[in-house]
């Protein structure tokens, strides 16, 4: 079995647990896991790792994070996505690009956010979601997130139906964004607070990522053309993948060592940091450019978080 990871761009209608299902009779393995979750609706960036890649979806699942992404601007729903019942609708007239630029640059930064009430987060050992569906109010405490980049691309005049039924509809603005985040931070709760801030509702109705770290839709490959490479007599051992070292070196911040800096990891050993005090885990490669391990570096001297060459006695 190969190891290291897989970039699936995930088709709408699909969970993120059924693509993991999906991977592993294409690759032939249990040993398949994933870097973040991708609501249904959802399409895009899937990171997947296999064999003693699922080690190295710890590091990427608190990576940084690209989407493109529609906001409906005029209707609220209980997901705040498409997926969920309109719960209420409001004006969007007199609406124009300056308004909605001021918005979203006061979204745009170091901000406090309110999850979404139905979201995969545990309220006192039950999901979030459980909880709304169960028919409870939720209200999750906000939390620090960082939106490094929030652009408007288009603006469109539409309808949608309205709340009075069959036959009523209502006007709502579409709003073509992209977007740039830190881990952790829901874009349809920055759809619903967009149109908070600018005194109607918003939701999402599309959402694609397009990057987890360093790995982009570039590096993405449909199911449809995974599953034919099988169908075509393709060996689970054969299959598209990107290497242990490969993938470190897109995800992570890289550090080169010596042979001996290597062989003491190699064998639990810890080695002086390179830059004491560096938050993010770091890649460390042998001078053959293999994977060795994920350290540490917090401290003067370097751990390692998990050793994928250990050193032959």
């Amino acid at each position: 079995m190969s190891d290291g990871l897989v970039v699936v761009d995930k088709p709408a209608g699909w969970s993120s647990h059924d693509v993991v299902a999906r991977s592993r009779r294409l690759y032939g393995t249990r040993k398949v896991g994933h870097a973040g979750t991708l609501d249904p609706m959802a399409t895009g960036v899937l990171v997947l790792g296999v064999g003693r890649g699922t080690k190295l979806l710890t590091f990427l699942v608190g990576a940084d994070k690209a989407y493109t992404a529609t906001i409906r601007l005029g209707q609220a729903t209980i997901t705040d996505d498409a997926e969920g019942e309109v719960t209420a609708t409001g004006g969007v007239a007199g609406l124009d690009r300056h308004a909605l630029e001021a918005a979203i640059s006061r979204l745009t930064g170091d901000i406090e956010q309110v999850p979404s009430a139905v979201s995969a987060i545990k309220v006192k050992g039950e999901r979030s979601y459980a909880r709304v569906r169960a028919g409870e109010d939720v209200e999750l405490p906000a939390r620090p997130v960082t939106v490094t980049r929030f652009d408007l691309l288009d603006v469109r005049e539409a309808s949608a139906e309205s709340m009075t039924g069959p036959g009523g509809v209502v006007g709502v603005l579409d709003v073509d964004v992209e977007v740039e985040v830190s881990s952790g931070t829901y874009v349809r709760a920055l759809a619903r607070d967009l149109g908070a801030d600018l005194g109607s509702h918003g939701h999402l109705t599309a959402l694609r990522r397009t990057r987890v770290g360093g790995l982009t839709l570039a590096h993405a490959h449909t199911l449809e053309s995974l599953t034919a490479l099988r169908d075509d007599g393709t060996e689970p051992a054969d299959m598209p993948m990107t290497p242990l070292a490969d993938a470190a070196r897109a995800a992570l911040v890289q550090r080169e060592l010596t042979a001996e800096q290597a062989r003491s990891l190699g064998f639990g050993q810890r080695i002086p940091s390179a830059q004491p005090g560096r938050e993010e885990p770091v890649g460390a490669f042998a001078p053959d450019g293999s994977l060795v391990a994920v350290l540490d570096e917090t401290r003067p001297t370097a751990r390692a978080h998990v050793v994928f060459a250990p050193a032959s006695s």
